[in-house]
């Protein structure tokens, strides 16, 4: 029974050595594992540039579209706060003499609290704007990372990356990290 606990042991140590080794396990802490952290200048007096994202495309632009908010009224149940005042009896004791065990003297009485109970309850309904879409920028980009075959791949992009890809030329390069795929 202890030698196979033994052997269980050694194994899970040996594992979890061999994860920390290779980086696995997580444990980044939030962090890129593709991010340059250390970005200025080095202790040589040399500025080193911030590594590229993974997520950045890049490609010919093709076209833009802006997808403006869309909401719609919509009623949903209106809540007000109801609350209800109660008393209760509340019992205090007082030890008045000297004494031990059961020839210690107290002092009872009692006092009326007053309290409010709120919650929250259903009273009709209340109309409210909802939102449908919320507001989209998009990119198309030909030959997306170089590859020919990749035409007309839509991205969501930042306002400004749409406001730049609006005023470049048809066919200009492009490289930016969009937000989401697809418009």
């Amino acid at each position: 029974m202890f030698g196979k606990r033994l052997i269980v042991a050694a194994a899970t140590a040996v594992l979890i050595a061999g994860l920390g080794a290779c980086g696995g396990g997580g444990g980044t802490g939030g962090e890129d594992p593709g991010a340059v952290t250390d970005v200025g200048r080095s202790d040589t007096g040399t500025v080193r540039q911030a590594a590229p994202s993974p997520d950045t495309v890049s490609g010919l632009r093709d076209s833009v579209r802006h997808l403006a908010k869309k909401t719609t009224r919509a009623t949903r149940p209106h809540l007000v706060k109801k609350c209800t005042s109660a008393t209760r009896r509340v019992r205090h004791t007082e030890r008045t003499g000297t004494g031990t065990g059961t020839r210690r003297t107290t002092r009872t009485w009692y006092t009326t609290e007053r309290y409010r109970t709120c919650k929250k309850v259903r009273s009709g309904t209340e109309t409210y704007t909802r939102t449908v879409r919320s507001q989209r920028w998009c990119v198309s980009l030909d030959n997306v990372d170089g590859d020919t075959a990749k035409d007309d791949v839509w991205y969501q992009v930042a306002r400004a990356t749409y406001d730049e890809a609006r005023g470049a030329d048809e066919h200009t390069r492009m490289e930016f990290t969009p937000t989401a795929t697809g418009c």
